[in-house]
């Protein structure tokens, strides 16, 4: 594998020795204080090297690599004597997977200004996306810009306002306006289709403002030619799509030009007032005809694994934290450096493996907490967040009776944890809890350094959000103790350059005691909240609590 010399120098420099705690604290309770000092750094690494070794093959949910990982999970909880809480009293919750894929041969995206056809090159100028909820569709219809495609109206932004897109196709810059808080960038990056079938079009066409290298075609394209899978409910319908929309492609750079040639205002005067945060919209004066044929490719039966802490309280034990780690990761794909096995240490042994270390914690208390921890194991984060989706919409206990959430997906350990970023904390009382086990472990609480990658909405916890479940997603953040080391820099070339890579294996350089920190952190997050008389509440006013949560405004 490969690192820069300078990533590896300034990963090697300074690397902490075991996670001290601070001073006695009256939030922690004796009990809790003894056993999270118990942590195991070197139980983390061995899950990791387990789950991440080659011959799981990448975990791809529906093979055997996933099926050795879940099987090695469940061990684990069995050992520390946690119940099977899947269905039908075992540790396991089926969730049934589709993929769809488009017949590339059979679909096509074409140009009409005033009457002349201009057919574009599909891989090179466009890709479509598979329409689950259609096989072959074929739609011709005017094309209308509406900016980033955002209604948000309690931040007074509207790129809807004053045009009527019926029957039309819109075209909307990818990602949302960086005045919004980091938050509801994400959400708002996020729900372009939502919004636009609200608001009655029938297909969509997105490209990227010219910094959004992670959006380009150029980079989606090899991943959007696999497909894209949902769950299917019981009747065999596919979820989270929108019946409404009967396309969507994303365009290259060059092709948004063409598709501007005839507006009255340039594209480059779009994506000025885009980043100047305006909202926008106007015909385009350009039709386009979208042909796309969606062949389903293959079903996967895909799993869930879940167990359970009983709670002690009488009352409380029927209430439950949920701690989620998705298992799964890419399988076996393209070649990279002479390797195709996609290991996912990182991405996401590491999380399962420090939830299992949570787990033996809470199991080593001398009294259960009051209310149950749930442990869940979960399917197809990287197709979506499918199996979390799955869980948080049909859980194995009652959903009403879930209050709270923990995720955890790539903390970051390569580097000392000495701060991080409580994702979801701001929205609602679980911002104490969190708090409360920082400060006790001494770890400072910083912003969103990178609000423009919407971590927010990518990863498990969001399931829970959607369900109107309090949800906390913890990462670490930007200090090292080095002044030469920037964690964000450290995180922005992780991401560049190993992310979703055959490179990401056990080959890295992990401090694992940074990881232990991690799971004392989640492990005093969830006790905390365990043991409170209230259970976790949105905050007054919360835009995901009042979306969600049914609170009012």
């Amino acid at each position: 594998m490969h690192f820069s010399t300078s990533y590896l120098l300034t990963l090697c420099i300074g690397l902490s020795s075991a996670g001290t705690l601070t001073a006695q604290s009256d939030a922690v309770p004796v009990e809790a204080q003894r056993v999270v000092q118990s942590v195991r750094p070197e139980a983390i690494r061995n899950h990791m090297r387990i789950l991440s070794n080659d011959s799981l093959r990448g975990r791809k949910p529906g093979t055997k690599g996933f099926d050795m990982a879940a099987d090695y999970v469940i061990s684990q909880f069995k050992k520390l004597g946690l119940k099977p809480a899947g269905e039908n009293s075992t540790y396991r919750q089926d969730v049934p997977l589709r993929r769809w894929q488009v017949r590339e041969g059979s679909s096509s995206l074409t140009l009409i200004t005033n009457g002349h056809e201009q057919p574009l090159t599909y891989g090179k100028q466009f890709i479509l996306n598979p329409t689950p909820d259609h096989a072959s569709s074929d739609v011709t219809a005017p094309v209308v810009f509406v900016g980033y495609g955002v209604t948000a109206p309690e931040l007074q932004y509207d790129d809807y306002s004053g045009i009527d897109v019926k029957g039309k196709i819109v075209a909307i810059l990818n990602g949302a306006p960086n005045s919004f808080p980091s938050n509801q960038r994400a959400y708002y990056s996020s729900s372009k289709a939502e919004n636009a079938a609200a608001h009655g079009a029938i297909a969509t066409l997105a490209f990227s403002l010219p910094a959004d290298l992670r959006n380009r075609i150029e980079t989606a394209a090899p991943r959007a030619r696999q497909g894209i899978y949902r769950w299917l409910d019981k009747a065999g319908k596919p979820q989270r799509t929108y019946p409404e929309l009967r396309g969507a492609g994303s365009l290259s750079d060059s092709t948004a030009r063409l598709l501007f040639a005839s507006a009255g205002t340039s594209l480059k005067d779009a994506i000025a007032n885009a980043q100047k945060n305006r909202p926008q919209a106007f015909p385009l004066n350009v039709s386009v005809r979208m042909q796309t044929q969606t062949d389903v490719v293959e079903d996967v039966p895909g799993y869930n694994v879940v167990a359970v802490l009983p709670g002690s309280d009488p009352v409380l034990k029927n209430e439950y934290i949920v701690c989620a780690a998705h298992i799964d990761h890419l399988g076996v794909g393209r070649p990279v450096k002479g390797d195709s096995i996609y290991n996912g240490a990182h991405d996401n042994a590491s999380g399962v493996a420090i939830n299992l270390e949570m787990a033996r914690l809470f199991a080593a208390l001398p009294k259960a907490p009051r209310r149950s921890i749930l442990f869940v194991g979960v399917t197809g984060e990287e197709m979506g967040l499918l199996g979390s989706d799955y869980f948080a919409s049909n859980p194995t206990v009652p959903k009403e009776k879930i209050v709270a959430n923990l995720a955890l997906d790539m903390p970051f350990f390569f580097h000392p944890l000495l701060d991080i970023v409580p994702y979801g904390a701001e929205h609602s009382s679980l911002n104490q809890e969190v708090r409360q086990a920082a400060t006790f472990l001494g770890v400072k609480i910083s912003p969103d350094p990178i609000p423009e990658q919407t971590v927010f909405m990518r990863s498990d916890h969001f399931s829970f959000v959607r369900q109107g479940i309090p949800a906390l997603f913890i990462k670490s953040g930007s200090e090292t103790g080095n002044p030469n080391l920037n964690g964000t820099k450290l995180n922005l070339e992780w991401r560049a350059t190993i992310y979703h890579s055959p490179q990401d294996d056990m080959n890295q350089p992990f401090d694992f005691n940074a990881a232990a920190k991690h799971a004392q952190l989640q492990f005093l997050t969830a006790y905390l909240t365990a043991q409170s008389d209230q259970r976790p509440a949105w905050n007054k006013s919360d835009f995901f609590g009042t979306k969600f949560g049914k609170i009012s405004e």
